[in-house]
């Protein structure tokens, strides 16, 4: 299914802006300057300043009648831009409804404000950038109304897999990045963001259709090998193969030899899926093991294909195993696999 870091490399200009926001207080609050603001929004003063100039975001008051202060009721109102904004919501409209949302105090949600909904369709550069920088920004406020709102639509907008593929991994990967640049800071920004790519992938798998037909092909089982935690691109690949109709089996992480054994054994699948994040986690005698396993009757067995998925396997050559490169390519090697199952002999 590609390699979790490689299936969208972001290059600086993707990311985010991770001026981290600060706690807040009431008295605080009632006089923050804009550069305080701007650290507490994840974006820069310049926007800020272009918002008011364009749009009528500006304080309430300002001090000396020169420089800005925003109170509580300027904050909120940018808070609601700042989420409408990273949903996808054009500007114009989004600072329409933050306006009202300080007038009135309603709270809007990025499906309360009119906008054309675009089919389907794959993203230019341009709103890859666009994209993943709203999201980061989104998850760097620790903003969870807004990242889910913007994955919602990302997916909405574009689909599963170039979501996933376009969006989600290289906002994932650019926020690893900065976490791991900054001696341990914004830990807290990537497992928010991973819990909600989480959320959406399985919003967005659908529920196993059982059957009785013995001469059904098997399913596709996904598993992290032993050791390994990193299940979202496993989460990725079984929410588009439910789209497909493919049943699979989802053994998520740190699956152990024994079991994925038992697993193959007993389920006769038609593919195995086995995911390595690490170097160090990658087994290829647990691959070989695996893909020279058999069931079926005398004169009629068969063994199951097996990808390897992840950054782990890279470097390691692996006889009649494959490799996909992106989900995309991962999903119709299965679906050519499930179709090329023959329906004339029993599992």
């Amino acid at each position: 299914m590609g390699e979790y870091s490689a299936m969208g490399e972001s290059s600086a200009e993707d990311e985010p802006d991770t001026a981290a926001p600060g706690p807040l207080s009431p008295t605080r609050d009632a006089a923050l300057t804009t550069g305080a603001l701007a650290r507490r929004l994840g974006v820069s003063p310049t926007t800020l300043r272009s918002w008011d100039r364009r749009y009528g975001l500006g304080p309430a008051r300002r001090a000396d009648g020169r420089h800005r202060r925003w109170t509580p009721r300027d904050v909120a109102m940018l808070e609601t831009m700042c989420r409408l904004t990273s949903a996808g919501v054009p500007p114009a409209e989004a600072a329409r409804a933050a306006k009202e949302t300080a007038a009135t105090g309603r709270t809007y949600a990025a499906a309360d404000v009119p906008r054309p909904v675009p089919a389907a369709r794959p993203l230019s550069p341009g709103d890859v950038r666009r994209e993943c920088r709203g999201l980061a920004r989104a998850a760097v406020r620790l903003d969870a109304a807004a990242v889910e709102d913007q994955l919602v639509s990302a997916v909405a907008e574009h689909g599963l897999t170039v979501a996933w593929q376009e969006v989600m991994v290289p906002t994932l990967h650019a926020v690893g990045r900065k976490w791991a640049s900054s001696g341990d800071r914004y830990v807290e920004v990537e497992h928010l963001l991973s819990w909600h790519v989480s959320t959406v992938l399985r919003r967005h798998t659908r529920r196993p259709v059982p059957t009785a037909d013995a001469m059904a092909p098997g399913p596709v089982i996904l598993a992290c090998v032993p050791g390994e935690q990193h299940t979202l691109p496993l989460e990725a690949l079984n929410a588009g193969l439910s789209q497909l109709g493919l049943p699979t089996r989802m053994f998520g992480a740190a699956v152990p030899v024994e079991a994925l054994a038992a697993a193959v054994r007993r389920l006769g699948p038609v593919a195995v899926v086995l995911w390595a994040q690490a170097r160090s986690t990658a087994s290829l005698p647990l691959a070989q093991h695996v893909a020279v396993t058999e069931w079926g009757v005398k004169g009629a067995r068969r063994q199951p294909l097996v990808l390897l998925g992840g950054p782990g396997w890279a470097g390691r050559p692996a006889r009649g195993m494959l490799r996909p490169t992106a989900l995309r390519d991962a999903l119709d090697t299965l679906a050519g696999a499930h179709r090329a199952v023959p329906r004339d002999e029993p599992r």
